[in-house]
């Protein structure tokens, strides 16, 4: 097989296998309370089972594969702004992860059962080799992050797009409705709990970055350094004809 043919074959492959994600996907969001199965996947898809399996090997790794995707897009959108050489602020950032992960369709959701999956009935391997591309993404957002928030130093970026990334799927797991949430949270007394999502995200995240920045030190570069104090030299000490020594 020549070199064209073999990248023709790969194209192939990619786009089949986007088709069986496209086609988990649109099953997830019509079945949001249930993991679906392979043999729904591949009947929306229009493939036989055996055709999905050499894809992904069960149905959590089909929602893995598409969890990634999802995170793939985020990642990838936050690279792009913080490339530009226009100065990015925490309004931008929020503006992506608004765009690409809250209004999102199942991107939330997902990233929660995907979540509780990893510890049950994903392969190590695929947890190893997913969170190796997710790693990259990350660390290739934060070095980005410093480039565009100096005061945060090297290194810092990576912890606290970490905690970023905690809040969002942290917060849609306490406030985002559900009928059996809605029932507890109809009870007089807890209606406090009922919060919009959307806007508590917004503020939390805010919150967190501005806390973070104020909390660092102020770079020195260009500052002189505060001079030490001179010390007096002891005075020389007498002997007892009255001689200095």
């Amino acid at each position: 097989m020549n070199i064209r043919n073999r990248a023709i074959h790969a194209e192939d492959k990619e786009e089949r296998r986007h088709a069986i994600l496209d086609a988990a996907k649109r099953l997830l969001l019509e079945h949001p309370q249930r993991i679906v199965s392979v043999d729904e996947v591949a009947a929306q898809a229009g493939m036989a089972k055996g055709t999905v399996y050499l894809y992904f090997p069960s149905k959590e790794e089909i929602l893995l594969g598409l969890h990634e995707r999802h995170c793939e897009h985020f990642f990838k959108a936050m690279i792009a702004l913080l490339g530009h050489v226009k100065k990015v602020d925490i309004d931008d950032l929020v503006r992506v992860v608004q765009e690409r992960i809250v209004d999102e369709p199942g991107y939330l959701p997902l990233a929660g059962v995907c979540f509780g999956l990893m510890e049950k009935s994903i392969p190590v391997e695929a947890q190893q080799s997913f969170k190796m591309r997710l790693a990259e993404w990350m660390m290739e957002t934060a070095a980005g992050i410093e480039r565009h928030f100096p005061t945060l130093g090297q290194g810092a970026g990576f912890p606290l797009l970490m905690h970023s990334y905690a809040l969002i799927v942290g917060l849609w797991q306490l406030l985002h409705p559900t009928p059996l949430r809605d029932a507890v949270y109809d009870e007089p007394g807890l209606e406090i709990c009922k919060l919009d999502y959307a806007a508590e995200l917004d503020r939390a995240l805010r919150a967190l970055w501005l806390g973070v920045l104020a909390a660092q030190p102020a770079p020195t570069k260009g500052k002189r350094p505060v001079a030490a104090s001179k010390s007096k030299a002891p005075a020389p000490s007498k002997s007892k004809s009255g001689r200095r020594k």
